[in-house]
């Protein structure tokens, strides 16, 4: 199972292929993080300038906001070929040895989950980024030598959701480094209304702001949630997607007005009526919630954080008053009732 709760199949998908489909190709195309669009503007227009391959660059924040997606536009933007692996597919420094030699001048090395590279991996991989030099031991014991390639120049993309497990050495080798926010509902209405077109989906306005408001403000969410839709319109509708067809298709999946599902009110709820609102250990939740607690604290608890449903604190997690209030349970005494809502 992936980060973002999707089950994982041998064979591609119909669901990721059109995901493919629909990610942007140019910069131009790219909707939101708008900072980072002007940064990155700015470095692949003067890597063309200089006509030699853009600076390594790190993309890291939550899963589903589109670090692949840039991955595959800075390719594009510089006319690159690129190479796509991930951190536990390299396991040996053999099989990075075998990707590295294999490179061309100016093609990029995507690495996504970059935090999950071996140490030995990462050894062979820091002189490859600093001097574009492979060295490679032959032999062992008192016979053994090193033997140095030289590589040509190339550019290294990673990915990561755990900066904070990214080895100081590895990180400090990106020349470029960017954090993806969640999207506003604005970039994220845009998002559905550009993949309806594509997949030939009549949308209302309303029903594209209807599902940009329970997207948790990430893109490969309200991708999701309208091919979802879709489905429930051209079975149950006439397959225009409205705003009432929307309600309706996911109030049936169990998604409310702010995006929270089953998972989520129940990670809340438990922690307020089992642990009496926190503070309560991570652990101790995933055991309660039976889910995996780096998924709870990759995938969950950003959006909670955010809502302002949730507090993390030394001694644990502590539901907000806010979280009472939308689960609808009574707020207990020694809290702040008077705390204004945030929605």
């Amino acid at each position: 199972m992936s980060e973002d709760g999707r089950l994982l199949a041998g064979s591609v998908r119909r669901d990721d292929r059109e995901n493919i489909a629909l990610r942007p190709k140019w910069l131009r195309d790219m909707v939101g993080q708008d900072s980072l669009r002007d940064n990155l503007a700015i470095i692949l227009e003067a890597a063309k300038l200089r006509n030699e391959p853009i600076d390594h660059v790190l993309f890291y924040g939550p899963p589903g906001l589109g670090k692949t997606s840039l991955a595959h536009v800075i390719a594009n933007e510089m006319g690159a070929n690129i190479r796509v692996t991930a951190g536990p597919s390299i396991e040996r420094a053999g099989d990075l040895a075998a990707i590295l030699t294999h490179l061309k001048k100016g093609d990029i090395l995507f690495i996504d989950e970059v935090h999950r590279l071996g140490k030995a991996v990462e050894e062979i991989l820091y002189p490859a980024m600093e001097d574009f030099v492979l060295d490679i031991v032959i032999g062992k014991g008192p016979a053994a030598k090193t033997v140095r390639l030289n590589l040509p120049r190339f550019t290294v993309i990673g990915a990561t959701t755990r900066l904070s497990l990214l080895a100081g050495p590895l990180r400090d080798r990106f020349g470029a480094r960017f954090r993806l926010d969640f999207y506003s509902q604005e970039a994220l209405e845009h998002i559905v209304t550009r993949a309806a077109v594509m997949l030939k989906i009549t949308i209302d306005p309303e029903g594209a702001r209807e599902i940009a408001k329970r997207a948790r403000g990430t893109p490969r969410i309200v991708l999701r949630l309208l091919r979802r839709v879709r489905d429930y319109a051209q079975t149950r509708a006439d397959g225009r997607i409205t705003a009432a067809v929307t309600r309706e298709a996911l109030e049936l999946m169990n998604i409310d007005h702010l995006g929270l599902d089953e998972v989520d009110r129940n990670i809340l709820s438990t922690i307020i009526e089992k642990f009496n609102g926190g503070p309560v250990g991570l652990e101790t939740i995933a055991a309660a919630t039976s889910e995996d607690s780096a998924t709870i604290m990759d995938v969950y608890e950003p959006y909670l954080i955010q809502l302002g449903f949730l507090d993390r604190t030394p001694r644990g997690r502590i539901a907000t008053v806010n979280a009472y209030r939308h689960l609808g349970l009574p707020i207990p005494q020694g809290s702040s009732p008077d705390q204004p809502k945030l929605f």
